[in-house]
């Protein structure tokens, strides 16, 4: 069983809390729930049975894992759990970046793959640093 992600995020002045977990290689499942005020919004499970035997298979499951954990704070941003539309968390979006500070990614504890980012969206980067905060807590 893995350590899993969590990550309090602020959105619309409401706080949201995204939880990523491993069930284990007896129950491989992949379990992420989305909260606010100690309420279930959203979940998803993700079964990585297919992964069993595979000698990588930590590494595997931590890469479904944070893919999953990002795939609903993605969700979340663009508004689908609070009812706003898409539009809404794409404004919010401006909001974030106008108030990331003007820094490299080495003062801001990005690690060196997370550099690349002529591939990736403002929200990988932001869920990637968000979820970088969150390990050094």
């Amino acid at each position: 069983m893995l350590v899993g992600y969590n990550n309090n995020v602020t959105y619309k002045g409401k706080v949201y809390h995204v939880q990523t977990e491993d069930s284990g290689l007896n129950n491989p499942i992949i379990v992420t729930l989305l909260y606010i005020k100690g309420t279930i919004l959203a979940s998803k499970k993700t079964s990585y049975s297919h992964l069993i035997g595979n000698k990588d298979i930590k590494k595997s499951v931590r890469e479904l894992m944070k893919e999953q954990h990002k795939a609903i704070l993605k969700e979340l941003i663009a508004g689908k759990y609070t009812g706003d539309e898409a539009e809404e968390g794409k404004k919010e979006e401006m909001e974030i970046r106008s108030e990331l500070p003007d820094a490299s990614p080495e003062l801001l504890g990005i690690e060196p793959e997370m550099k690349k980012t002529k591939n990736k969206t403002l929200d990988d980067i932001l869920l990637d640093y968000i979820m970088k905060m969150e390990k050094k807590r």
